[in-house]
């Protein structure tokens, strides 16, 4: 592999880069954004030109030029549900992403930031006479889409079931997964279960994503922070009691759910500490969330008769010995399960600017009226 690859995942108060050259990450920085900074900004999509030059800044003092990047990676952001792979941004992804018109979510920043970079890089190398272009990227945003419709009908036609998952990092999961195995994503079928403060399950079949969770709107398994999907009939009484504005009852759906509501933290470190010093309502937390998880799992398995060649279990919760073990129980029967922990965002984003680089991997144009 050979290039340099600068890859950027905004968050909420951070915003995480990773710099590659030929293949090997250099660095990798979790640029923090203080409460008094954010406080300046009426919205988060008011600070992407403060998050822009805080990288170049960092780039700055790492030594890095500008001209020397070849490509850059973005964080895809909510759009137009589309299929997995690689975008260039551009113009029509960027309107999609100020306007919000699929949600507005940190992750939003990185593909215009990105492409503000990328615009400095090209007049650095213009300067100096450099010939070729740096481009902007996302791979397989959140919104990705490429559910079989008997998935996506749901009991009521005005509310089909949606995808919004960790497209990113499951993906490039059942990748390593298949190399493992001499095999490529489009050979194997495989469950992944991205286990963090949002939990997603998805289905890949011949390098698709056929099946999967709202992991953002109140479907799926529970989470440290989100309730998953919850009884309706109570949350309508709720909805309509006169004591809570529409955004308390979804912040208390996401963002106020799962390990919050109990315990009012979102750390599971926290939770598998309490319950290994015998605290009992944590113990039952932590299998009630494996139960969840394990159920979506199997769920899903019936997509596909059964024949699922592997379960990976990933994410910042995949760490814990005993999460992993309480679901490997429960799923094992369906296959064997594979444990890859970490979210890994940044690397997959290398991976994907590698494979562009290469001509690997084709590059895709986003179309809002195109839709899936």
């Amino acid at each position: 592999m050979t290039g340099r690859v600068l890859a950027i995942n905004t968050g909420s108060t951070s915003t995480k880069i990773g710099f590659f050259d030929s293949g090997i990450k250099l660095f990798e920085q979790n640029i923090v954004h203080g409460a008094s900074v954010i406080a300046r900004y009426g919205s988060v999509m008011e600070q992407d030109r403060m998050r822009r030059d805080a990288i170049t800044d960092f780039l700055s003092e790492k030594g890095i030029e500008l001209e020397s990047i070849d490509i850059i990676m973005a964080r895809g952001g909510l759009i137009t549900p589309v299929r997995t792979g690689v975008y260039e941004v551009n113009q029509e992804m960027k309107d999609a992403l100020v306007a919000g018109r699929d949600g507005v979510h940190a992750c939003n920043l990185s593909a215009l930031i990105a492409d503000e970079i990328a615009v400095k890089v090209n007049e650095a190398r213009a300067e100096k006479k450099i010939v070729r272009t740096c481009h902007a990227y996302i791979a397989d945003p959140p919104m990705a889409d490429e559910m079989i419709p008997e998935a996506k009908m749901g009991g009521l036609p005005e509310y089909p079931r949606r995808t919004l998952f960790h497209a990113l990092n499951s993906r490039a999961m059942v990748r390593k997964y298949a190399a493992s195995v001499g095999k490529t994503n489009r050979d194997v079928t495989v469950i992944v279960a991205h286990l963090g403060g949002g939990t997603s399950v998805s289905l890949h079949e011949k390098g698709l994503v056929i099946d999967t969770n709202d992991a953002l709107g109140g479907d799926g398994p529970m989470s440290p922070e989100r309730a998953g999907t919850v009884p309706a009939f109570p949350l309508i009484d709720r909805c309509f009691s006169g004591k809570y504005s529409i955004e308390q009852i979804k912040k208390r759906l996401v963002g106020r759910g799962g390990a919050v509501a109990y315990f009012g933290t979102n750390d599971f470190r926290e939770i598998v500490h309490m319950a290994e010093n015998g605290d009992e309502k944590a113990a039952v937390f932590i299998d009630a969330y494996c139960l969840s998880v394990s159920k979506y799992i199997a769920g899903l398995s019936v997509d596909v008769f059964g024949k699922v060649d592997c379960i990976i279990l990933t994410g910042g919760i995949a760490y814990s010995r005993s999460v992993v073990s309480i679901i490997s129980k429960r799923v094992a029967h369906i296959a064997d399960v594979v444990v890859y922990p970490g979210e890994n965002e940044l690397e997959s984003l290398a991976e994907n600017g590698y494979g562009v680089l290469s001509g690997k991997f084709s590059v895709k144009v986003y179309d809002p009226n195109k839709l899936v």
